[in-house]
């Protein structure tokens, strides 16, 4: 029920799924294994958000971003026992506040800047190879390219996909999942391929600019949050 609900959030937003999983998995299989755990789930999450959305994905923007988002990724995942997790999440927080502010002064234009597209992949890889999940930023820099709520989810899924697959090979060198965790991530699996498809008819009819005003404001409130509490 955690799983459909979960997937529910993140294919009607675009993030916010892995944030609601991640402390239940902490508490049922412990922090080593909840976030190679998470991204097995996530992976089978993205992949029905894709398969929902297939003919909607934007695959320029996709293309730069994964460019430099599969290699950090890799080094996130490498390195994700290592650094203080509380001061990492405070800054997505921050680095999110940061992005819709320059975004609604219209200081930054994704639109015409391949740049920032790879910048943004690169931050987001390695913070979700480190951390488990970065969707809330990833979100943001992807909600800034006007695309249409099922364009939006899709080809943010498709990055999501990527990066979560590279992870998978990463941290499967690190920790091996026993057989019973695996049997758990199939199940949960099932449950966000549900959420995703009931997601996507809630979307599919929503105006884009109502869509982007709702997911604006909830990334701000994430990221409030994220900075005051640290997870």
């Amino acid at each position: 029920m955690a799983a459909y609900f979960a997937a529910i959030v993140s294919g009607t937003i675009g993030f916010g799924g892995a944030l609601l999983l991640l402390p239940l998995l902490i508490e049922v299989v412990g922090t080593m294994h909840a976030v190679p755990l998470l991204t097995v789930i996530q992976f089978i999450g993205n992949l029905a958000r894709i398969c929902f959305g297939f003919q909607q994905i934007q695959w320029k923007p996709v293309s730069l971003f994964l460019l430099s988002a599969i290699p950090f990724s890799i080094l996130g995942a490498v390195s994700f026992a290592e650094l203080p997790k509380d001061l990492i999440t405070r800054f997505i927080g921050a680095a999110i506040l940061l992005f819709v502010m320059l975004k609604y002064v219209g200081v930054l234009n994704l639109k015409i800047s391949p740049f920032l597209l790879i910048a943004g992949g690169s931050l987001v890889g390695f913070l979700s190879g480190l951390l488990g999940s970065a969707g809330p930023l990833g979100a943001a820099i992807f909600l800034s390219l006007g695309l249409s709520p099922v364009a939006y989810i899709a080809s943010e899924g498709t990055t999501a996909l990527a990066i979560h697959g590279v992870k998978i090979i990463t941290y499967h060198q690190y920790i091996i999942l026993a057989q019973d965790l695996w049997l758990l991530a199939a199940f949960m699996g099932v449950a966000m391929i549900a959420g995703s498809w009931s997601a996507k008819q809630v979307i599919e009819y929503m105006p884009q600019k109502k869509f982007e005003r709702y997911v604006t404001v909830l990334l701000v409130v994430l990221a409030i949050y994220l900075i005051v509490y640290g997870s």
